[in-house]
């Protein structure tokens, strides 16, 4: 049985040896935790990037890289508690979409399957969820200007307690002797 944790620590300074990243199926990252995470790994945002491009990497999936160890320069400091595992968690098919139910539901399918193999055979024990881009920015959607009632009651964003929290709960608490640790934006009580 998995044991989440939720907590406002910076995702970016945590030991965990797999990191879930929400991010979306067009390859743009407005995040700025995203962007950082882009930045400290390219490689993961490189492989993401070209899966966007070519149309492989569809909205309800999960594709998880396995990150290259570096060997010389600034970062071999700091590998050690830099995470093995990134999976990129695809919730949306563009960065200013809400996350759909559906979506995020087909997301959490595929990554608990994936997860599954490695938490029996690569020893992962501790994973670090970033949930800032499941919680849609409600600033966003206002700049959308939509006129279209039946239009803007289909793109309503999901809440963090009714909706995304229960979905997180419900495929990620079956999954063996784990640390679930889910990073929450600071304006979101524990």
């Amino acid at each position: 049985m998995a044991t989440l944790q939720l907590t406002h620590a910076p995702i970016l300074n945590s030991s965990a040896q797999l990191l879930i990243l929400p991010v979306n199926s067009a390859g743009m990252l407005l995040d700025p935790i995203l962007t950082r995470a882009k930045t400290l790994y390219p490689d993961n945002y490189q492989r993401y990037y070209r899966a966007c491009r070519d149309g492989s990497l569809a909205v309800g999936s999960c594709s998880l890289h396995k990150r290259s160890r570096e060997q010389a320069g600034l970062n071999v400091s700091s590998n050690g508690n830099q995470p093995v595992y990134i999976a990129n968690l695809v919730i949306s098919d563009h960065p200013y979409h809400p996350v759909r139910v559906r979506w995020l539901t087909a997301a959490l399918v595929d990554l608990q399957q994936q997860l599954i193999p490695l938490i029996r055979y690569q020893g992962i024990r501790h994973i670090a969820l970033l949930a800032r881009p499941l919680i849609y920015n409600q600033s966003r959607n206002e700049a959308n200007h939509l006129t279209n009632e039946s239009h803007i009651a289909h793109i309503l964003p999901l809440d963090w307690y009714r909706d995304i929290l229960p979905l997180l709960m419900q495929y990620l608490q079956d999954l063996p002797n784990i640390r679930i640790d889910i990073h929450l934006p600071k304006d979101i009580t524990l």
